[in-house]
């Protein structure tokens, strides 16, 4: 199916590993043209060359410092207008909440949510002006249902949320939409790495330790098994391809989030 976004140019912050470089697959895969975005050069270019330099670009840069987000804003302009932007790159850990310092806090915030709004602010303008874009912020269901050992991580996705629906609230009328996509636990190149550690200490398989992941800490989760972040991908493409998804806050979560 032509989901219609052939040579749409897409921006996808932290694209070089995990739900990021999969989202990237996807829209080169749809005839997207693809910004890769880390602060990594090396890791970029390695991907740019898996996926092709005939449909991706490279601009290295972190949006959570004001002077590099505006330098990356600069350089895409430079490629052409920004059709879809996907603020995918994000920080989390795992801390006691007396633990986390505010210093912490903020470079949280930074990162997770300010980083977001220098972006959003800077394309925003243009897709109103021109009467197409799509953003969507990669959040989690952390947001919605809380994580008391990251309680850091889940605020800041929490503010993703209300970040997403105000944007989504200057759009009236246009051909723009703002969304918010929700993962639940994903096998990312960091989660693999920590299953196998695990696996190892317990002289298990990292299948089962993956398993027992679920049984011990996420038995509410409909899926039982981690998600791909081709699935997550999918959900992303899908939804910059309907225009009359808008302010929507969308779960791919494996069934964690039990209320309406």
């Amino acid at each position: 199916m032509d989901l219609g976004l052939s040579d749409r140019l897409v921006l996808i912050t932290g694209s070089s590993a995990g739900i990021g470089r999969a989202i990237a697959a996807a829209f080169v895969a749809e005839g997207a043209r693809v910004i890769l975005n880390a602060r990594n050069v090396e890791k970029l270019e390695a991907l740019q060359r898996e996926l092709g330099a005939d449909r991706t670009y490279t601009v290295a840069g972190d949006v959570s410092d004001g002077a590099s987000a505006q330098a990356l804003a600069a350089a895409v302009d430079k490629i052409g207008p920004l059709d879809i932007l996907v603020n995918n790159v994000g920080i989390f850990g795992v801390k006691p909440f007396v633990e986390i310092t505010d210093e912490e806090w903020l470079r949280y915030f930074d990162v997770n949510v300010v980083g977001n709004v220098r972006l959003i602010r800077h394309f925003l303008p243009g897709m109103l002006e021109r009467d197409f874009g799509r953003i969507v912020n990669i959040s989690s269901e952390c947001g919605v249902r809380g994580f008391g050992t990251m309680a850091h991580y889940a605020t800041t996705k929490a503010a993703q949320l209300g970040l997403t629906q105000s944007v989504a609230a200057l759009t009236k009328g246009r051909n723009v939409t703002v969304n918010s996509v929700l993962p639940g636990p994903t096998w990312t190149e960091g989660v693999d790495e920590y299953m196998n550690g695990v696996a190892q200490q317990q002289g298990i398989s990292p299948e089962q330790a993956a398993k027992d992941y679920f049984v011990q800490n996420e038995p509410d989760s409909l899926l039982q098994r981690f998600i791909a972040p081709e699935e997550v991908a999918q959900t992303v493409v899908t939804a910059v391809a309907n225009p009359a998804i808008n302010g929507a806050s969308i779960r791919v979560e494996g069934g964690l989030i039990r209320s309406l």
